[in-house]
């Protein structure tokens, strides 16, 4: 809308986003290329309505996003859960996952993936812990998710997004910035069934 010079009031986009953001998300994830196969994982607390919830969240060693999901236990029934929904979006095992030193992931990832590589400490797990960042940001700007069901729904469909035009832009150099965003762009309009303006 602000490339078109048109204004549009934040409950427009809200409602917009709410009627189409994931199914734009789902055809940006079906594009992206096959991420990489070492996986860091880590969950974070979120307070929703007084109550603690986690957010669990795993990266490939590239910093995309793989996927994203919001519980209310950190034990190793909520791990479990994790490791399947992770695997079933993706569809292929990992060759290593990182974890911080929580019990429970490597709990559930003796049972759900015995033969992958699993390095437990606490200063490897970074990666994971730094793309926690814009997620707190969003959720100060939002004055915090309103329900877990609202954060899981955001969340799931912003993720895919800020993975499609989050480009690394300090390994490229300006002319690579520039004709990366643009292929962005046309992935996103061509998604999103947007003509393109001449």
């Amino acid at each position: 809308m602000a490339a078109r010079g048109i204004v549009v009031s934040y409950e427009t986009i809200r409602d917009w986003s709410l009627r189409f953001g994931r199914a734009y998300a789902k055809t940006l994830k079906r594009r992206r290329p096959q991420p990489g196969d070492k996986w860091f994982l880590d969950e974070v607390f979120v307070r929703i309505r007084g109550k603690l919830h986690y957010l669990w969240r795993a990266v490939d060693q590239h910093g995309n996003v793989l996927d994203v999901l919001v519980q209310s236990r950190r034990n190793t029934k909520a791990a479990k859960r994790f490791f399947r929904k992770l695997l079933k979006g993706l569809c292929y095992a990992p060759r290593v996952i990182v974890t911080d030193k929580l019990g429970s992931d490597g709990a559930a990832k003796r049972e759900i993936l015995p033969g992958v590589e699993h390095r437990q400490s606490r200063y490897l797990n970074n990666r994971c812990e730094v793309s926690h960042q814009p997620t707190r940001r969003r959720e100060r700007h939002m004055r915090r998710f309103k329900s877990a069901g609202h954060a899981q729904q955001f969340l799931a469909t912003h993720t895919p997004i800020h993975n499609h035009f989050q480009l690394r832009r300090h390994r490229l150099s300006a002319s690579e910035y520039r004709a990366a965003r643009n292929r962005a762009f046309l992935t996103w309009r061509d998604a999103t069934g947007v003509a393109l303006v001449g």
